[in-house]
């Protein structure tokens, strides 16, 4: 299939700078890095940023490969997937706020895995909103499906030292959180902040 060099360097920049302020700016999976960097060091929490990376470029991919025109035609899918989507977040923000953790199995903490990561971009809204809007507003490539492929790894070459910028942040708080008391208040704001970040569904649910 035919690359359309001249196209592509045209919107070459627009892609990036779309991928650059949706990636570094506040978001569920920003939220819980940061988070996950004060709790667990930015070591644990690598596979926790590349199971987002990875992530978001697959959910890329499938949009291309025709999810997003599924999610068009049935629009009683989309209104499932936020709802599972709000009650996990709820979920999450719960766990973060009570347990100092966002993972907890058999009594021992740990960070979010790569797999898990992975699969929470499927109900993580912004990430929707991100992949929906790249496909349908950058062209990369006139081929929807070739698009789709060359935002993913825009995303990913963005995408990935932006987040990484926040388990790397948390992870130099820790030293200021070194009393429970502070730790429990820093938990219980990225509880907030989770929760806040559902807004734009709810606006929307109330608009409709």
């Amino acid at each position: 299939m035919h690359l359309d060099t001249a196209a592509l360097m045209t919107a070459l920049p627009a892609a990036v700078l779309f991928a650059l302020v949706t990636t570094i700016t506040p978001g569920p999976n920003n939220t819980m890095l940061l988070a996950s960097g004060v709790n667990f060091g930015l070591r644990r929490t690598v596979p926790h940023v590349l199971g987002i990376s990875v992530g978001v470029a697959i959910l890329m991919v499938l949009v291309g490969l025709g999810v997003g025109q599924a999610f068009a035609r049935f629009a009683w899918a989309y209104t499932v997937l936020e709802t599972v989507s709000v009650a996990y977040l709820l979920y999450l923000a719960w766990k973060i706020a009570n347990s100092s953790t966002m993972q907890v199995r058999d009594g021992e903490r740990r960070p979010m895995r790569f797999i898990e990561a992975a699969a929470f971009q499927w109900i993580n809204p912004k990430a929707w909103m991100m992949v929906l809007t790249a496909a349908t507003t950058i062209h990369l490539h006139s081929s929807f499906s070739l698009n789709a492929v060359l935002m993913a790894v825009v995303f990913i070459v963005v995408g990935l030292p932006c987040i990484t910028m926040w388990a790397a942040f948390g992870t130099s708080m820790r030293r200021l959180l070194t009393q429970p008391r502070w730790l429990r208040a820093f938990n219980w704001t990225m509880a907030a902040l989770l929760v806040l970040s559902l807004y734009p569904i709810v606006e929307r649910a109330l608009a409709s």
